[in-house]
Order: C-alpha cells, then sequence, then structure tokens
C-alpha cells in the first residue's frame, strides 16, 4: 500500500537525531580503527628503518594520537563550523589543500618538539633534520589528503542518499494524494447514479423500495469505509456490485440479466475499491439502459499467470474515431457506448498510480456486437 510505502521511508524529523548518533558512531569507529592501524604500520617502520631500539611505540602512539586530536579539531572547528559541507568541489578543492597542509605543518612541529625536545630521542635516519622535517611533512600532507578525501566522500554519499530518501518520499506522497484525489471524484460519480435508481423505484414499489435504501445504505458505507484504503477484497467489492445490479434489476426488470463466473481462488485476492463497481456501472448505464431490448452483464474472474483477470462484458458497440472525436469535443473522452468515460478513466488512473506497468484496462468491441472491459491486476492477498 501506498501509505505503508510512505510510513515505511525515515520520517525527517523523529530519524534525525537517531541519524545523527549512527553517524556519530560510525566516526568514531573509523577514527579509531584507522589511527590504530596507522599506529602499528609506524612501529614496524621504526623498528625496520629508523632503528630506535627498544619503545618504538611511544613515537608511533605520539604520531597517531597527535593525527587523531588534529583531524577530530579541524573537522569540529573548522569543516563543521564553516559549512564546508555545503560547498561543490570547486570551492572544497582549495579549503581541502589548505587544510591539509595546515594540519601536516602542525602534526611535524607538535611530534618533532616532544620527540626531540620532550622525549630527547636523538636522530638516528642518518640523514639531517631539515630534511627529516620536510619529508614528514610531506607524508602528513598525503595522509591528511587521504583523510580529508575520505570523510568529503562519505559525506557526498549521505548526503546523496538522504536526497534519494526524500524524493522517494515526496514521490510516494505525491501518489498518494493523487489517488485520495481520484477516489474523491468517483464517489460522487457513484452516489449520483445509485440515487436516481431508487428514486425511479419509489413509486413503483414502496415495499421494495424500503429494501432498495438497505443495499444503497451498505453501497453508501463501503464507499466510505473503502476511501480509507487503498485495495479491499475482491469478495467485498463484488457483494457490492451485487447490491447495486439488484438495485438496478428493478428498474430495468427482465431487459437487465446477469451471469457471474468466479474463481473461487479470486475472493481473496486485492482490488482497487469500486474498481469492478465502476466498470459494472458502465456497462448498465451504456449497454442495458440505451438499449430497448436491453441485454446480458456477464462477470468473470480468474488467476491467470500470476495476475488476477476480471472481464465484464455487456451489450453494445465502440463508437468509430470520428463519433469519438465529435463527442469529446461536446462533453470529453468518450468510453463506449456515449460515455464521458469519468470513471473509467479515474479507474485507469488508480490503476497506474497504484500498479504503475504492472496492471492494465482495456475497452475493446467483441463479436456480436459486444463490448469487453478488461482489468488484469498483479495477485495479492487482501489485507483484513
Amino acid at each position: 500500500m501506498l501509505s505503508s510505502v510512505v510510513s515505511a521511508l525515515p520520517s525527517p524529523a523523529g530519524d534525525e537525531a537517531r541519524l545523527q548518533r549512527a553517524k556519530d558512531r560510525l566516526y568514531v569507529i573509523c577514527q579509531s580503527v584507522g589511527w590504530g592501524a596507522l599506529t602499528l604500520v609506524q612501529m614496524a617502520v621504526l623498528n625496520a628503518v629508523a632503528k630506535v631500539g627498544s619503545g618504538p611505540w611511544e613515537l608511533a602512539l605520539l604520531s597517531s594520537c597527535t593525527g587523531l586530536l588534529l583531524t577530530h579539531l579541524g573537522r569540529t572547528l573548522i569543516i563543521q563550523r564553516r559549512g564546508w559541507k555545503k560547498l561543490d568541489w570547486k570551492g572544497l578543492l582549495p579549503r581541502v589543500l589548505a587544510l591539509s597542509c595546515g594540519l601536516s605543518v602542525m602534526w611535524t612541529a607538535v611530534c618533532f618538539d616532544i620527540t626531540y625536545w620532550v622525549m630527547e630521542h636523538p636522530n638516528r635516519v642518518g640523514t639531517s633534520s631539515p630534511l627529516v622535517l620536510i619529508v614528514s611533512i610531506v607524508n602528513g600532507v598525503v595522509l591528511m589528503l587521504m583523510w580529508l578525501s575520505f570523510y568529503f566522500f562519505y559525506n557526498a554519499y549521505d548526503r546523496t542518499h538522504r536526497l534519494e530518501l526524500d524524493r522517494a518520499r515526496l514521490m510516494a506522497s505525491a501518489k498518494e494524494s493523487e489517488l485520495r484525489a481520484l477516489k474523491s471524484q468517483i464517489n460522487p460519480h457513484f452516489i449520483f447514479n445509485s440515487l436516481n435508481s431508487l428514486r425511479a423505484l419509489i413509486d413503483e414499489n414502496p415495499a421494495r423500495a424500503r429494501q432498495a435504501v438497505t443495499q444503497l445504505a451498505n453501497l453508501l458505507r463501503y464507499s466510505l469505509q473503502s476511501a480509507q484504503a487503498e485495495t479491499v477484497a475482491f469478495e467485498d467489492e463484488l457483494r457490492v456490485v451485487n447490491d447495486y445490479l439488484a438495485l438496478e434489476q428493478v428498474r430495468h426488470e427482465e431487459r437487465l440479466r446477469v451471469r457471474l463466473d468466479i474463481d473461487p481462488e479470486t475472493l481473496g485476492l486485492a482490488v482497487p475499491p469500486l474498481l469492478l463497481q465502476t466498470l459494472v456501472e458502465n456497462a448498465v448505464k451504456y449497454g442495458i439502459s440505451t438499449r430497448p431490448e436491453g441485454g446480458e452483464i456477464s462477470i468473470t474472474a480468474r488467476c491467470e499467470n500470476g495476475q488476477l483477470e476480471i472481464r465484464v462484458t455487456n451489450p453494445g458497440e465502440l463508437p468509430t474515431a470520428s463519433v469519438q472525436a465529435a463527442a469529446a469535443n461536446r462533453s470529453g473522452a468518450l468510453a463506449g457506448g456515449g460515455s464521458t468515460g469519468l470513471g473509467l478513466k479515474n479507474a485507469a488512473e488508480r490503476l497506474r498510480v497504484f500498479f504503475g506497468e504492472r496492471a492494465r484496462l482495456e475497452l475493446r468491441s467483441a463479436s456480436e456486437s459486444r463490448v469487453i472491459a478488461e482489468v488484469s491486476i498483479p495477485m495479492q492477498t487482501a489485507r483484513a
């Protein structure tokens, strides 16, 4: 259901704090793992290359802790407060380069000062101290660029992901609003035709009219209740159609004949509310009411190839293209036998909104002057 799709998407207000806490945890984990791995690498290098002898973990731990502290301060004091995450790549690139150089210089200065002046470690790499300083700064720039690149790439991915979620949420909300708007157009159309049938019955048979009022009340109750759902059980839809046809049979008497051929497996499947009602109403209005001799309306339902196939057949002929064009100029698109097609048009739109390309509604001519309305819907069990 569209409402379940909307509710399944993360809410901007309710989930903002939770998402932020999750990102903070991920940041702490990445910082700990990344700088911890660098500590191990530096210990191996100090043992193999620098030959500092005992205690290489002190220098490696000093370097990693300094780098972790500087990157965290840079993220908190510069990147977040100055809004760098909102910049495009052209504005971000020079800032990242400048920040990498600045952090590398501070990182090297702190480590060298503590190493040679506080811890009093001698220079045992076999080269001059200025050269060691320059190499350390260059290595620091590369490392800081890697850190900042990873950080901004992750934020770019996160921003894109959030935009996609917002877009999906807006699309689902728009489709739900469109579906409700279509249903609000169908209900008045359905009520109007039902009241016309009841008006004709009151003068002819008051006792039957009282029974018809009960049936009409059932129809109206179903119409109001189904307005809150995107789908209903086909069994419920069929029950309402039987009430509607009972009302119409009183008005048309022997001119209206009904034949049902329903597969029991279809009764529990989900259909859009008032879909079958719309097809049958169209068949009665433009296949029976306009013909003095009346005719038979046939309703069949089958499960075929993972689809619920519904077919409503009534007497009549589809108008030619020239008649359709002339009628459209007068009163809108035609849907068989002079119909303005509002009901069928809305039914097709509801199928498109809810099921997309997986569903179809087709109105076509058959042999012996008969019109067939066919609906194909993906099979899914109706919810209670």
